[in-house]
């Protein structure tokens, strides 16, 4: 209430009002940024920006295990896509699978840190320096995470990372991005304010992708509270991996990174042993997510060309998040779940 008193105090809404100045430096800090945050207003806005001010146009190598905006973001700017498979313990984009899928009009390689867990950043970084490629990170999941003691935010040439309500850190809607280059910082910067140089002049051209101040002060107060929401998704976790068998996690933590236990995702056998537990725990109003479902190679709507991706076809058939709010009672919660999980897992 104290931030919106100020906003209509100084009747300043939008337009790189100055919560939104001080919401960017907060996060630049937080994360030990060396290079400037520049807001958006949603996620999905933010990769657009990234590959437009890469200068991407051509054809972008991506993970088929990811939320749909790795894959409808470089279409939607007319840009082509391929798939390449995933690796089986840390469930991130196989470094060896995109190589295999580089061509003559490869320009990028859009990546993304799943859960949470950093991709390959050398094994990456290696392929796209010998090639020639843009690298971007979609770091929706990944706030706060670090990798062999920087932020994961300093690998690739621009990392993106989604403040949207379901994430671990919000900022109701909007999102952030990181880029590593000058140049392309200042693209950004311009880009997302429609190309605006003053009042009547022009950078270039541009979109509307500002973040409000409103939403920068819903940012600034969870931000607050981050590292407590963190600590009590952290208790659930662990309450979680307590009560359930051993191997039923997902995937196994990149080494050298740090959790921000934004999700806490298990592996079944079989896809009809998912749905059962899916069942069982929806009866007592627990409801988990089948998350990355479908894979994106297999929406009819984003690519009709055909991918071998076998190991993320197995693992988004078996894969289920269970929820991660922050509650009073973790050991209850996480009782009721695993109660249920127990029950098929046996």
């Amino acid at each position: 209430m104290d931030y919106l008193a100020g906003i209509w105090e100084r009747n300043w809404l939008t337009n790189q009002g100055p919560l939104v100045k001080e919401f960017e430096k907060k996060i630049q800090d937080y994360h030990g940024l060396s290079t400037s945050v520049h807001c958006v207003a949603n996620g999905a806005l933010g990769l657009q920006i990234a590959l437009k001010a890469l200068g991407v146009k051509g054809e972008v190598i991506t993970t088929p295990f990811s939320y749909v905006a790795t894959t409808s973001c470089p279409l939607w700017e007319g840009c082509t896509v391929k798939f390449a498979d995933i690796e089986p313990d840390y469930l991130t984009i196989d470094p060896q699978a995109v190589e295999a899928a580089i061509s003559s009009k490869t320009e990028a390689i859009l990546a993304t840190h799943v859960f949470g867990n950093p991709c390959d950043v050398e094994a990456l970084e290696s392929i796209a320096k010998k090639h020639g490629l843009a690298l971007i990170y979609d770091a929706a999941h990944a706030f706060g995470v670090t990798y062999n003691g920087k932020s994961i935010l300093e690998y690739g040439d621009v990392s993106m990372v989604s403040l949207h309500a379901t994430k671990l850190m919000h900022s109701v809607e909007g999102g952030f991005v990181v880029a590593k280059d000058p140049a392309v910082r200042t693209k950004v910067e311009w880009m997302r304010r429609f190309g605006h140089d003053g009042y009547d002049a022009y950078h270039g051209v541009g979109i509307n992708a500002k973040m409000s101040d409103f939403h920068a002060a819903m940012g600034l107060c969870i931000l607050k509270h981050f590292e407590s929401i963190s600590n009590s998704r952290r208790l659930l976790s662990e309450a979680y991996s307590a009560g359930l068998p051993d191997g039923i996690f997902a995937f196994r933590a990149r080494p050298g990174a740090t959790a921000n236990y934004s999700y806490y995702p298990v592996l079944f056998e079989s896809e009809s042993i998912l749905l059962e537990a899916m069942r069982l725990l929806s009866d007592c109003n627990i409801y988990a997510r089948r998350y990355f479902h479908p894979l994106l190679h297999r929406v009819e709507e984003l690519q009709p060309a055909s991918f071998e991706c076998s190991v993320a076809e197995s693992v988004a058939s078996r894969v289920l998040c269970l929820p991660m709010m922050a509650i009073d009672d973790v050991e209850r919660f996480a009782e009721l779940t695993l109660i249920n999980l127990n029950a098929v897992s046996s």
